[in-house]
């Protein structure tokens, strides 16, 4: 039930139709007993930068969702901004200060972090590569170069994405030795795909496979499907790997934590989301 005491999380993006946000927070509320709901909010991008800063004048309102294709123009309208989001260039999470200033944080790539630490995968000391440097291959450097990875081997054909991505984390994480890498995956133990590689049923595999160690844990972006022709060609030579559905689950449990609420586990909102 909303009432005039309900605090409201806007989720902005456009179009919404495809927003799966409220269908997992807002059961979690409701079961909780936390008078607070998710609420899409189709913002054009003309009308964006003056929306963010009138909709946190709202009385109510508690903290914002950012999702595309805003999450680029809103680092531009904070008056704090944490280092993922620094990293990777992009924002997807809103909160009022107790000062009223806006502060912004990135947690796509902590998502990717949590689950994999959640299956036992060592980060810190280890060596990974990352096929894709756009925005979600972004997000997760940053929280991979901040949970105390060694190595980044990072490959894309777009070489301002990788070499904006190189040079921001050579500012904020010099101790991670960041490199170009190749569709090589040999001598990694951890691999990634950040790109949309398996969205489509023609897609290419975005790496050698045949180079790919069973020793090797495999992380992937791409969420159509559990199980990509990527996860699944690495799960035939032994590997173990995340599915891309896990990146949401996991990073919620830090979105609640960010805007103040009890957090739970990503399987407890696995089994009470209404997707």
């Amino acid at each position: 039930m909303i009432s005039g005491t309900t605090r409201l999380i806007a989720h902005l993006g456009y179009p919404t139709e495809s927003f799966k946000a409220p269908l997992i927070y807002n059961p979690y509320f409701d079961e909780q007993g936390i008078d607070a709901v998710v609420v899409p909010m189709g913002c054009r991008p003309a009308d964006y930068p003056d929306f963010l800063k009138l909709v946190f004048r709202l009385s109510n309102i508690h903290g914002a969702l950012i999702t595309m294709p805003h999450k680029i123009t809103t680092m531009g309208l904070l008056d704090e901004i944490s280092t993922n989001a620094r990293v990777a260039g992009a924002c997807n999470a809103v909160k009022l200060g107790t000062d009223g200033r806006l502060i912004g944080d990135m947690f796509d790539g902590e998502g990717f972090v949590r689950g994999l630490a959640r299956k036992g995968q060592p980060i810190s000391g280890a060596k990974a590569l990352m096929i894709g440097a756009g925005g979600v291959g972004s997000a997760i450097a940053a929280s991979l170069a901040g949970a105390g990875l060694t190595h980044l081997a990072l490959h894309d054909d777009n070489k301002a994405a990788l070499e904006g991505l190189k040079s921001r984390l050579n500012t904020y994480y010099p101790a991670v030795q960041v490199t170009k890498g190749t569709n090589d995956p040999r001598g990694f133990d951890i691999v990634i795909n950040a790109t949309p590689l398996g969205m489509h049923k023609d897609d290419p595999l975005p790496l050698d496979m045949t180079r790919l160690s069973p020793e090797t844990f495999v992380g992937e972006v791409v969420m159509k499907e559990e199980v990509t022709p990527f996860l699944a060609a690495a799960r035939e030579r032994g590997c173990r790997y995340q599915v891309g559905t896990d990146m949401l689950f996991e990073q919620i449990p830090a979105y609640l934590e960010f805007f103040g609420f009890a957090a739970t586990t990503a399987d407890h909102l696995r089994q009470i989301a209404k997707l």
